[in-house]
């Protein structure tokens, strides 16, 4: 049997505003370029998609299922400009085919500075969850699939029973992607490993004209699910839903490869598609899966060097979390979100300098010329902030 499992991560960052040293002014982001950019993406990707997702699972009758994991931002942005994407996020909830994965509320790297606002975020997330779809989420996804053994032995701390995260060629070596596995030491938590070959051929190959396999068939991936069938249980597709639509244009034919998939791939008897809760509860855990340094989805590297890769990096995320007990002794909810939308793993990969390597997609809407300038920017807002915490400590003090 092979159980297709199509996981989507929907994001969106709040982009800061160009900002001096000289600059006093407490909004820090660019809610028009916000906006603009929800707004385009919405009518790109997310109405489109979630149009034909819907159309998919009452044609087939409830057999297509997929999950989503939505970040906090990227809610708050459709509930602020764009709700009628929230309403179809709510027709796709009520037909019992969607799942929602828990991550941290604001996309955040926290998991490798402070644990404690780590656990903070993923209880907000699952709040929001909670208060909008009636969910409450089964299965844990850290931000950019970020993972070792420690994140998926916090997770079930936790309560979570299953996490998705990248099935690298340097830590599954021999092993498929296609098996669920367990991490050391950690009982009733089963690892689904992205199959990134299959995903990668949608998300980044599916409209390059130079590759060997355009154009890409409904039939013809079918035929690539259908060896797994003795060869392992689950194809977990897990990619960024920008790909449909705005990463993969509407003119390279990726609704139409998407509209006719699910057909092709049931027409194989042994062939179905699963949420990740229904894989973890369908499925036996094959093996063991240690993975003892992190690793991620990003890039061939599949590492942290995307947003740890440089001295800027590292000093932004450094200085940003040193700020924590200094943010929360304030007691001011307005410097408390400021800081934690400032954490969005976003604003560090603007300040990336290394080769892109996945097709530039991650790069999509940077608002700087250079990595350069995200750093400048990024650490005059944080001055203004860590300002700001002084003043109201300072006051509180005084008081």
């Amino acid at each position: 049997m092979a159980s297709v499992c199509f996981y989507f991560q929907v994001h969106q960052p709040s982009r800061l505003r160009r900002y001096s040293v000289f600059d006093n002014d407490r909004n820090y982001f660019d809610d028009y370029k916000n906006e603009q950019i929800c707004r385009k993406v919405a009518h790109k990707c997310y109405l489109p998609a979630n149009r034909l997702m819907l159309d998919l699972i009452r044609r087939f009758d409830g057999r297509f299922r997929i999950a989503y994991s939505i970040t906090g931002a990227a809610m708050e942005q459709f509930e602020r400009w764009m709700p009628e994407v929230m309403s179809t996020f709510h027709a796709l909830n009520e037909t019992g085919c969607v799942e929602f994965l828990s991550e941290t509320y604001f996309h955040s790297l926290s998991f490798l500075y402070s644990r404690d606002e780590f656990a903070e975020q993923i209880r907000l997330h699952q709040k929001k969850i909670k208060n909008l779809f009636g969910q409450t989420p089964r299965v844990f996804r850290n931000t950019e699939l970020v993972y070792n053994n420690d994140v998926a032995a916090f997770a079930r701390e936790m309560g979570f029973d299953g996490i998705c995260c990248e099935g690298a060629d340097h830590v599954l070596g021999y092993r498929s992607p296609n098996y669920i596995y367990t991490a050391p030491g950690v009982k009733g938590l089963k690892l689904l490993t992205k199959n990134y070959r299959l995903s990668d051929d949608i998300a980044f190959r599916f409209g390059n004209r130079g590759w060997e396999e355009w154009p890409l068939t409904a039939p013809k991936f079918a035929q690539w699910v259908n060896q797994v069938n003795g060869n392992g249980f689950t194809v977990n597709l897990f990619m960024d839903y920008e790909t449909l639509g705005e990463h993969q244009w509407e003119d390279t034919g990726i609704f139409e490869f998407l509209r006719h998939l699910p057909e092709e791939i049931l027409r194989h008897p042994d062939n179905d598609f699963l949420t990740p809760s229904q894989v973890i509860d369908t499925h036996p855990a094959m093996g063991e899966m240690d993975v003892p340094h992190m690793i991620s989805w990003a890039d061939i590297e599949r590492d942290l060097s995307a947003w740890l890769g440089n001295a800027m990096q590292s000093n932004a995320l450094y200085e940003l979390y040193r700020m924590e007990n200094l943010v929360k002794e304030t007691g001011d909810e307005e410097i408390l979100r400021d800081w934690r939308m400032l954490q969005t793993s976003d604003h560090f990969y603007y300040m990336c300098t290394k080769w892109f390597s996945d097709g530039d997609v991650h790069k999509y809407f940077n608002p700087y010329d250079s990595p350069y300038d995200s750093y400048i920017n990024f650490m005059n807002v944080l001055d203004n902030l860590r300002s700001r915490c002084r003043r109201v400590c300072e006051a509180t003090v005084k008081g």
